[in-house]
């Protein structure tokens, strides 16, 4: 059983003694007889709470608490006094001290203020065990991706993540992963401890995604709630916002999510009072914003405060480097889920996977590798396990995939595409979304890759 610490910081040898022989059976108990000999023990050897007298000889026991929060701002700290200095005990309560008690000492009294502390470091460490689960879960540099447009991609996501406010907006196809850059941008930020509300606007009729997304007050439907409910917005109240399919909204919620956005607060559907709330917002859809906003399909002021951070996750056919790298951990992972004993990937197999197009991404394929280790008995993945991929997608293989290969002498891979963008711009006469279907990549990545060999469009 965890035994926790308790530094006593007083004078009283009595008081010393008499403490440490009350707390030593359930606790780890050391002795401090003044302010800094208190300050130098918290550092070299810190004890998770603290018993601090609040006059000593030498620092003061104000000023020791000072020093001792500086040195771990979430240390439990219980002042003691032998006057009822009210004055002086606000003081510390207000620098951040946890509780105090008066002397003469009160064991009955101590031991529920004690009680009290241990249960709280409980808690705290389990909020920070919970805490380094989910960074462990949703870290970013467990996201697998060595891919260039990938790297980028979680490259921004990292620095975003050192920012708590700033509005982010994820563009990819279905099945990329946009919530779970989302989700690692949350959990890496400041706002880790508290909510993180998804809502996917696609999937909500639209004439009650504005009540979803903030509420409404008591009366304003018949049939709903009687006192009212509260939207996703203010649910993530201190966390993040992740807006699914924001592309879907209907212009009515367009213009109420563009004022949220400006002023950070709203009216609830009914209300008449506005309601403040600090949230960050990642907003995230699978169809180009920027088309829609020519298309006069989505405001042009919105699509500017959302996309205050734009990141672009790459479909899995243009990074086929990490295919196989996904495949192993999927399979390592599903092969311990289903008590499998799966130990590799054939050659025929490998070579089929990473010439599937992967309309599903990066989705499709996790389920894929789930099916095979499910429904197989064997300890390696077989191109003939894989037959379904064909069957359900028979365009989704790479035509002349197998007809192409490598000469002995090498090639330049970078030349190549350098050539191959030309004529496709040459094709399109300079159109660089038609260009980029002609090569089967995004217009991002056209754009980023004219950018990189210095093309002219």
């Amino acid at each position: 059983m965890l035994k926790y610490k308790i530094l006593i910081v007083d004078d009283d040898k009595l008081l010393q003694n008499s403490l440490k022989n009350i707390l030593g059976e359930k606790y780890d108990v050391s002795i401090a007889g003044s302010g800094e000999e208190a300050v130098e023990l918290q550092k070299k050897d810190p004890a998770d709470l603290v018993l601090l007298d609040i006059r000593l000889p030498g620092i003061c026991g104000i000023d020791a608490l000072q020093e001792m929060l500086k040195t771990d701002k979430d240390l439990l700290v219980i002042m003691m006094t032998a006057y009822e200095d009210i004055s002086t005990v606000i003081k510390s309560m207000k620098m951040g001290a946890y509780d105090y008690f008066v002397k003469p000492l009160d064991i009955d009294e101590l031991d529920i203020i004690i009680e009290k502390a241990t249960n709280t470091l409980r808690l705290k460490k389990e909020v920070e065990e919970l805490r380094r689960q989910y960074r462990c879960e949703f870290g970013i540099d467990n996201i697998i991706g060595e891919s260039e447009g990938m790297r980028k991609a979680l490259e921004i996501a990292r620095k975003i993540s050192k920012s708590s406010d700033t509005t982010v907006l994820i563009e990819g196809e279905t099945g990329t992963g946009k919530e779970i850059i989302a989700r690692a941008i949350h959990y890496h930020s400041a706002r880790i401890g508290k909510p993180f509300i998804g809502i996917n606007c696609g999937a909500i009729n639209r004439d009650l995604i504005e009540s979803e997304l903030f509420g409404y007050e008591k009366g304003t439907f018949t049939g709903g709630l009687q006192a009212g409910k509260k939207g996703k917005v203010e649910l993530a109240e201190g966390g993040s916002l992740f807006l699914d399919e924001v592309s879907e909204l209907i212009p009515p919620v367009q213009v109420k999510l563009l004022r949220f956005l400006e002023e950070r607060e709203f009216f609830a559907l009914g209300g008449t009072e506005t309601r403040k709330v600090d949230v960050r917002v990642i907003a995230a859809t699978n169809r180009k914003l920027e088309d829609l906003v020519e298309q006069n399909l989505f405001r042009e002021d919105l699509y500017y405060r959302l996309n205050v951070v734009k990141i672009d996750l790459p479909p899995l056919r243009e990074r086929r480097e990490d295919i196989l790298p996904l495949c192993l951990f999927f399979m390592d992972r599903f092969s311990v889920k289903c008590g499998r004993n799966v130990q590799g990937i054939s050659p025929e197999a490998k070579n089929l996977l990473v010439n599937y197009e992967w309309p599903g991404n990066v989705r499709e394929l996790r389920n894929a590798m789930e099916r095979v280790i499910l429904m197989e008995d064997d300890h390696l993945i077989r191109s003939e396990h894989l037959a379904f991929l064909q069957k359900e997608h028979p365009s989704s293989m790479k035509e002349g995939s197998s007809d192409f290969r490598i000469p002995p002498t090498g090639i330049d891979l970078d030349g190549l595409i350098r050539d191959l963008m030309i004529q496709a711009l040459d094709l399109s006469g300079g159109n660089k979304s038609k260009a980029a279907q002609l090569l089967g990549i995004s217009r991002p990545t056209m754009v980023y890759r004219i950018e990189k060999f210095g093309l002219k469009a």
